[in-house]
């Protein structure tokens, strides 16, 4: 029965691939799409007792505060968030307090993000490039260095092995990050998206592990996949929580 199943997926290798691709690029949209419009204010340098209100037709309203490793965040849970074209955020914190515009340009699509910086009172629309470069960089070394460990400790030793194996999650990981990256950064979001889209890393590295990799025979290779990509998804989960995203 595994022998069928096996030659099974060996034969629709392209389109295994084809459908993994498509379970990773709609996860973040599907997972996020029956929340609420919010504003996410994340602030760099934020002393402690730093606290941001918006302003609004309701009167003002004080952010929800949280923070991951050095991040602080600011949500807003308002229908009328991005609709009426400028807001006023006040910011005050170790004993100063200023006011911030917000303008449409800054509330555009589904997930507003706005990176604010306490220090030079500015703000900037969406997640900073060098804020998702490190992040990324730094969940697709944790995870390739688990699965590494997984794939030496499952036999594999041959240069070829090796560098499609590296070659295949470098690929997939970077891809499911990415997709993480462009969704609302608190894990309460993220996990639902991190789960479909391990899905779809796991069908696009069986049909790389059967086609690609020829050291040790079918099951070996498939198993490898099953454990790597658990070892994956609990690496992931994990990350999330611990790490901003």
């Amino acid at each position: 029965m595994l022998k069928t199943v096996l030659n099974w997926c060996g034969k629709r290798i392209v389109p295994l691939m084809l459908l993994a691709v498509i379970c990773l690029m709609p996860a973040v949209g599907y997972a996020n799409s029956a929340q609420p419009p919010a504003l996410v204010i994340i602030m760099q340098n934020a002393p402690d007792d730093a606290t941001v209100s918006l302003v609004t037709e309701k009167g003002v309203v004080a952010g929800s505060k949280s923070r991951t490793a050095w991040e602080t965040y600011y949500v807003f849970y308002d229908q009328n968030i991005g609709t009426k074209g400028e807001y006023t955020l006040k910011v005050s914190g170790s004993g100063s307090e200023y006011e911030q515009k917000v303008t449409s340009e800054y509330l555009r699509g589904y997930d507003r993000v706005i990176t604010l910086d306490f220090a030079a009172q500015t703000i900037a629309a969406g997640k900073l490039l060098s804020r998702s470069i490190l992040l990324v960089g730094m969940r697709v070394v944790f995870t390739l260095a688990i699965e590494s460990l997984a794939f030496f400790l499952f036999g594999f030793r041959q240069k070829r092995s090796w560098l499609v194996f590296l070659a295949m999650n470098i690929l997939t990981q970077g891809m499911l990050n990415i997709s993480l990256n462009d969704g609302l950064p608190l894990a309460n979001y993220l996990m639902l998206s991190l789960i479909l889209m391990e899905c779809g890393v796991f069908l696009a590295e069986t049909a790389g592990a059967l086609l690609f990799i020829k050291e040790h025979s079918r099951l070996r290779r498939v198993t490898f996949v099953w454990v790597a990509n658990l070892l994956s998804l609990v690496v992931g989960g994990l990350l999330i929580t611990v790490l901003p995203v």
